[in-house]
């Protein structure tokens, strides 16, 4: 095995602890989620020495979150279904000071970002007006220009779990 590759599991190599159990353990499990499916032989990477750097910055990025952030970071590296996320890690695209404050959007696949995309879109065309139409009523007088020949569009929307309907005039 090559000087670069970082040892296949186990304690943390001395150079690297910290001396503070938790760090050391958070930096292991990292240094794990980089070698998840081998990936890092292709890169020729350190996973322990990024493992450290990544940990590193999140300590000094987190306050109360710092346990929080490391899972995150964890989880979203060893996903199977976003492997582009570990390459680029290892392969340098995505700097370790980067991966440590990325939010989870951030770090989302690919295709999960795009899923998201489609939702929010349908999620806006649900919720706009429609831009044709509309009713033609003498009915009700209008309250700008006060006349009686108007087009209006029912709007219902939710209020604090109240439902309201209205009319807005056009």
């Amino acid at each position: 095995m090559s000087p670069s590759f970082s040892s296949p599991g186990g304690p943390l190599s001395p150079h690297l602890a910290t001396g503070d159990s938790i760090r050391d353990k958070c930096i292991e499990m990292l240094a794990a989620a980089l070698r998840t499916d081998n990936d890092y032989r292709e890169f020729g990477a350190n996973c322990e020495g990024m493992a450290a750097e990544i940990e590193d910055h999140i300590l000094q990025t987190t306050d109360m979150k710092y346990k929080n952030r490391v899972r995150s970071r964890i989880s979203n590296l060893k996903d199977p279904k976003n492997p582009g996320l570990r390459k680029n890690v290892l392969a340098g695209s995505i700097e370790l000071r980067r991966i440590a404050t990325m939010s989870a959007e951030e770090m989302a696949s690919d295709e999960l970002k795009q899923l998201r995309n489609v939702l929010t879109q349908e999620a806006i065309r649900e919720h706009q007006m429609a831009k044709t139409g509309g009713t033609t009523t003498d009915l009700l007088q209008c309250g700008k220009c006060k006349k009686k020949n108007c087009t209006y569009n029912q709007v219902h929307t939710c209020v604090r779990a109240k439902q309201r309907t209205g009319l807005i005039g056009l």
